[in-house]
């Protein structure tokens, strides 16, 4: 099954707690970077880590939940082979895979509903990368962090 990496701030504590129960419930295999409460912490120090499981292939996707989400797309953005879209609806979330090929997806929990965001996430997780010319510019992102990005 597929191994899914997980990380919220303090603000997405709740709905990282949700969304690991009804992914499993699904029979992916999750794994959870924290944080583990709702005590104020720093998103970058659960992101980050999320973020570079999926880099390196010890996880296929990821999902990343705080206030908003934008800090935690951009977070996770930073390290390299990382496409985070920040979804908050089923449209982004199907954009996101089907032109970006959003290998994590960011939520704002303070924006979207539980229900939303459920549906949010299955709609990403079941649609596909239409390839094409999509493509051709996912790998001229692809070359930029090969040739312009540190590690």
């Amino acid at each position: 099954m597929i191994k899914i990496a997980i990380a919220s701030d303090h603000a997405g504590f709740k709905l990282k707690e949700v969304l690991k129960k009804y992914l499993e419930s699904k029979g992916y295999i999750i794994k959870d970077f924290g944080t583990s409460s709702e005590k104020m912490v720093d998103y970058p120090d659960f992101i980050i880590p999320s973020a570079e499981s999926v880099s390196k292939k010890e996880s296929a996707l990821g999902i990343v939940i705080g206030g908003s989400g934008n800090g935690e797309a951009i977070a996770a953005n930073k390290v390299k082979g990382i496409r985070c879209a920040l979804c908050w609806n089923r449209t982004m979330a199907r954009l996101a895979k089907e032109h970006n090929n959003a290998n994590m997806i960011s939520l704002g929990a303070r924006i979207i509903t539980e229900k939303e965001a459920l549906l949010i996430v299955d709609t990403w997780l079941n649609s596909a990368f239409k390839k094409g010319r999509h493509l051709r510019r996912i790998n001229k992102i692809s070359k930029y962090e090969k040739t312009h990005l540190i590690n």
